[in-house]
């Protein structure tokens, strides 16, 4: 005796899940919007803070002074304006 029915294989309906609500939709459309939003600014701002950095350091390059001899001279303008009050 042979149990096996070999034959062709009838098709499976598969049932397909139903549209999302105008809802549901706009809730998901809003997710993605802010997790892409939440990975542009953990790639841009560090982008940005460098940039600011580097151009910076370029102007005072240019200008052919640092960061100390600025801040220094500023103090001496403020040293001079209070002995003047």
């Amino acid at each position: 005796m042979n149990d096996l029915h070999e034959g062709p294989l009838t098709p499976v309906q598969h049932q397909t899940a139903p549209a999302p609500t105008r809802r549901e939709a706009r809730r998901l459309r809003r997710r993605r919007r802010h997790r892409g939003e939440e990975i542009l600014g953990w790639i841009l701002v560090p982008l940005m803070v460098v940039g600011l950095y580097w151009g910076i350091n370029a102007g005072f390059d240019a200008l052919g002074t640092s960061p100390g001899l600025v801040w220094d001279q500023l103090m001496q303008v403020k040293a001079m304006m209070e002995k003047r009050s």
